[in-house]
């Protein structure tokens, strides 16, 4: 099938950037989005152009790395998949396809797809680990966790923080995000020693790097490759408060 791709481009994170206009023949409806991209740069490295810079890394939907804004959706028209996973039968002969990066005041575009997804590093540094003491591992079985505890926080763990839940959120927030780190450490025993200054530090750490409030509108639920649900922000915000009133 023939495409025409609408791409953003941009040198830096100092020049404007503008839309410009591919046309793309012969694509098969196996290609992933990113081989489909790959052969537009191909093309446009033998014609002399600059071709476009994207982010990939695992291209199985592990790493977090490949997240476009396509037609106007983080990770395109399939639910629960990365761009990586988005394969080209998801669209028609003659579509017209608009190509965008992360749009959030955080995510700085390093050039034209690639943004600077560094923050989401640095609020994980403010306190999403835990303290292991040194010496022998201990029995696997040696803290019982209940069921459900271990299964939520299995599910928050799949967050690869690809930064959707930011790019789709109206209001720039990352609180899934955060929400995740956060819910994971803190359903596990593991996780409780430091669970009120994991909270607090990481909360601060998100709202300094710019990152907006949560107004549950839910755009960072839908479109998250791994489904992450809105809950983990409830248990966050939980944490939060707990961790506020001990101080007083």
């Amino acid at each position: 099938m023939n495409i025409t791709l609408r791409v953003w481009r941009q040198r830096n994170a100092d020049d404007k950037g503008r839309m410009v206009t591919y046309h793309v023949e012969g694509v098969s409806g196996d290609m992933s989005f990113l081989e489909m991209l790959d052969v537009l740069n191909e093309r446009l490295t033998l014609e002399g152009d600059e071709p476009i810079a994207f982010d990939s890394d695992c291209r199985e939907g592990i790493c977090g790395a490949c997240g476009l804004v396509i037609n106007g959706l983080a990770h395109g028209p399939k639910k629960l998949v990365t761009t990586c996973q988005l394969h080209m039968r998801s669209f028609n002969d003659g579509d017209v396809i608009d190509v965008e990066p992360w749009r959030a005041e955080p995510f700085t575009v390093v050039r034209d797809l690639v943004v600077d997804r560094s923050s989401f590093d640095r609020i994980i540094q403010a306190g999403g680990y835990i303290s292991v003491p040194t010496g022998a591992a201990p029995d696997a079985h040696a803290t019982p966790v209940p069921q459900d505890d271990a299964m939520d926080a299995f599910d928050a763990a799949t967050c690869i923080g690809c930064g959707a839940c930011v790019a789709a959120c109206p209001n720039g927030s990352a609180a899934l995000f955060l929400g995740a780190k956060i819910t994971h450490l803190g359903l596990l025993p593991q996780g409780q020693p430091e669970r009120d200054s994991r909270a607090l530090s990481m909360q601060s750490q998100h709202d300094h790097e710019g990152f907006g409030g949560c107004t549950q509108i839910g755009e960072c639920e839908a479109v998250c490759p791994k489904g992450i649900p809105l809950s983990v922000i409830s248990r966050t915000n939980t944490d939060v408060l707990s961790a506020l009133s001990s101080r007083d």
